[in-house]
């Protein structure tokens, strides 16, 4: 990797106009409160700490997402500003509890349930795909593995990057099923082969 910015000045000040317009705008009326109600400025601070807290959160899952499409951490911790220690103590040891996963069925007739591991960014979509023609459908997932459970039936399975709002809502009524909250920057949606056909 070159010293050349990722990314451009425009960019990153898009970026931060934008999460600011959101801790702003989401709660209903903070902005206009603010003008007059000295209330308003915790609901602010409180707006903020989700705003932050998420940010933190979106970065972790950032940092799996370029370890799982094989960038080393010397080069996440180039982009990151700090050494390669740094950025795995801080990153790598919060990984495994940070992804969804539904919990697991328990008895003597519970579905069976496996690990589809190591995985890529690059090659999960494949995974999943073969998995879903063996009756398998998608059920929790984080770095570097998927968590797929038996069903009698076949399944498809589709990512979208989070942005897409009105594309979600679109899907969700074409019958394709999220899969958790995400792991930024996908969503997963999985549906019944043939489902599709009907809708």
């Amino acid at each position: 990797m070159n010293n050349e910015p990722l990314l451009h000045p425009a960019e990153i000040a898009r970026i931060r106009e934008g999460i600011a317009a959101t801790v702003l705008g989401a709660p209903a009326g903070l902005a206009d409160s603010l003008e007059h109600d000295a209330h308003g400025y915790l609901r602010l601070v409180d707006a903020s700490r989700v705003g932050a807290e998420e940010a933190s959160r979106l970065l972790r899952e950032a940092v799996q997402g370029a370890r799982a499409a094989g960038h080393s951490w010397d080069m996440v911790g180039r982009v990151l500003g700090v050494s390669r220690q740094a950025a795995q103590q801080r990153f790598a040891g919060k990984a495994a509890a940070a992804g969804p996963s539904a919990p697991p069925v328990e008895g003597p007739d519970a579905p069976k349930r496996r690990k589809l591991a190591p995985l890529s960014a690059f090659d999960e979509m494949t995974a999943l795909a073969e998995a879903g023609q063996g009756g398998w459908h998608l059920v929790g997932y984080g770095p570097f593995f998927h968590e797929v459970e038996a069903s009698n039936h076949p399944w498809e399975h589709c990512r979208v990057p989070f942005a897409y709002g009105a594309r979600h809502r679109r899907m969700e009524l074409e019958g394709w099923i999220p899969v958790g909250a995400g792991w930024f920057p996908w969503r997963y949606y999985k549906r019944p082969v043939g489902l599709g056909d009907q809708a």
